[in-house]
């Protein structure tokens, strides 16, 4: 892999930096970030892990001796540079593509191969889409974090905003959507049942009966019922889908109490996740409250979505995490993004919010000290000691100055629609909550990099701007100079030959 070096040279192939301008944006942000800061941060989640079963070295008179055994390698092919990888992640939310989309592009453009760190533009896929799922998963929450922490420390060293603006920070919470379907009852029952039969004949256990033709017309009655609004027909045609449910369940616990020894200890586990989760379906269709202490179910494949209420009049539920975003009052850089999982108050999030927005800019050596918030965070005074809470409900403790921040809190709201319309945070497809996490920070890091490229255009003209108005003066005093000075003179005729 060669990367932009004026060392290198091919007589075949086009440099980047000659097909490109290299006045745009991207290719000014891709000289201007330390990428090899950012690689050995993130280095040390990568390396290889030790296997089990490799012998370890016989210690003796002589010293460590070697045991040598034959075996085949493990290694695979050799790993896609870093930098590219990480271009990749940023170039994904900052301009909202799918993976497979994102590698597509990627191979047609060369702005994007340059910001990559390549020297020649290839028509080729850089990787294959697959590899970003394994490689998020190999970076996790903490390497994801890195990648945000990276875009604010850029945006200080371009003096695109001052250090102490960092200082004083925006807080709200929002729901990042999980990627499942409206769980009504009917069509969880419905799954339950597809997913008990499949249990069954993945473990060779044959069921008397499997209610397939049943289990889809009740569905298709139940959702027509619904429309209709038939609800006694409805809550007949479900009624009747828990009856099924709740039989396979007592059929396959007998089976497969039955054929426990002809049966594997991860064929159990399986037959016991899914019998519990359908058991969980059918207590929770018969009754609106919760069943003890454990959430309901509301997707199958996620257990980790809950149901959160934020008040909006166009949808009143909605399906997912509750995320915190940290913004700075001015500007509107984000500088802190994280999930909370289990829907908790608003305003028992703050100290984590405010935590991590301060181990984000710890490099930078500042660290929150205002939070300007809504309602939702009233009363948690006492837990952040040494933060400024600005709330309208301190209307009359607060100073000319907080009132005046007071009125920039509504910025952070245009922010969350931004990072949802535009940085794919409307719709979260990771797995399990740990891709929750990291597709929330993803977001955050997607919105600065577009932040950065829109900052660094403005100052761009700017500052050509400056220079023409700086010409324009110039101009303005030669002339004004000239035709002040009297004809005949020295300083007249100096002027006019000049």
């Amino acid at each position: 892999m060669q990367f932009a070096c004026t060392a290198t040279e091919d007589f075949f192939r086009l440099r980047l930096d000659h097909l490109i301008d290299l006045r745009n944006p991207l290719a000014v942000l891709a000289s201007r970030m330390s990428w090899q800061e950012l690689e050995a941060s993130v280095s040390h989640l990568l390396s290889r892990k030790a296997r089990a079963g490799v012998a370890m070295p016989d210690l003796d008179l002589f010293g460590e001796q070697l045991v040598h055994r034959k075996r085949a390698s493990n290694a695979g092919r050799p790993r896609i540079a870093l930098r590219v990888i990480i271009s990749l992640l940023y170039l994904k939310h900052a301009f909202n593509e799918s993976d497979e989309a994102l590698v597509a592009r990627w191979a047609e453009t060369p702005s994007w191969q340059y910001f990559s760190g390549r020297a020649h533009f290839e028509n080729a896929l850089p990787c294959d889409a697959s590899t970003l799922i394994k490689f998020r998963k190999l970076l996790g929450e903490e390497g994801v974090e890195e990648l945000l922490a990276h875009t604010i420390k850029t945006a200080v060293q371009l003096q695109l905003i001052q250090p102490e603006a960092l200082s004083q920070v925006i807080v709200d919470s929002t729901v990042q959507e999980k990627a499942v379907a409206y769980p009504t009852d009917s069509r969880l029952l419905e799954t339950a049942r597809q997913k008990l039969v499949q249990a069954a004949k993945d473990s060779h256990i044959a069921l008397k009966q499997t209610f397939a033709k049943e289990g889809k017309e009740l569905s298709r009655k139940a959702g027509r019922y619904a429309h209709a609004r038939q609800f006694k027909r409805m809550r007949r045609a479900i009624k009747r889908q828990s009856t099924i449910v709740a039989r396979l369940c007592r059929e396959l616990q007998r089976k497969a109490a039955a054929a426990t020894a002809a049966l594997s200890a991860a064929a159990i586990e399986s037959l016991e996740q899914a019998i519990t989760k359908a058991q969980r379906i059918v207590h929770q269709s018969s009754s609106r409250k919760r069943q003890g202490d454990s959430p309901k179910l509301y997707a199958w494949h996620a257990p980790e979505v809950e149901c959160i209420s934020k008040g909006k009049a166009h949808q009143k539920y909605e399906f997912g995490v509750k995320v915190g975003i940290a913004s700075t009052v001015q500007k509107n850089l984000i500088v802190g993004a994280r999930t909370f999982a289990g829907n908790p108050y608003d305003g028992h999030t703050l100290r984590e919010q405010l935590e991590q927005a301060g181990i984000l800019m710890e490099s930078l050596q500042v660290k929150p000290l205002t939070a300007v918030v809504d309602l939702g965070y009233r009363g948690v005074d006492g837990e952040n000691p040494g933060v400024r809470i600005v709330h309208r409900g301190k209307a009359k403790s607060l100073t000319k100055a907080e009132k005046k921040l007071l009125k920039r809190r509504q910025a952070v709201e245009p922010i969350i629609g931004h990072l949802k319309q535009d940085h794919r945070m409307n719709r979260c497809h990771l797995k399990g909550a740990t891709g929750d996490a990291i597709h929330a920070v993803l977001c955050a890091a997607g919105y600065n990099i577009q932040w950065l490229l829109r900052m660094i255009a403005r100052k761009g003209l700017a500052f050509l701007e400056a220079v023409f108005l700086r010409l324009i003066g110039l101009l303005v005093i030669l002339t004004n100079s000239l035709v002040e000075a009297p004809k005949g003179s020295a300083n007249a005729h100096r002027l006019t030959i000049s």
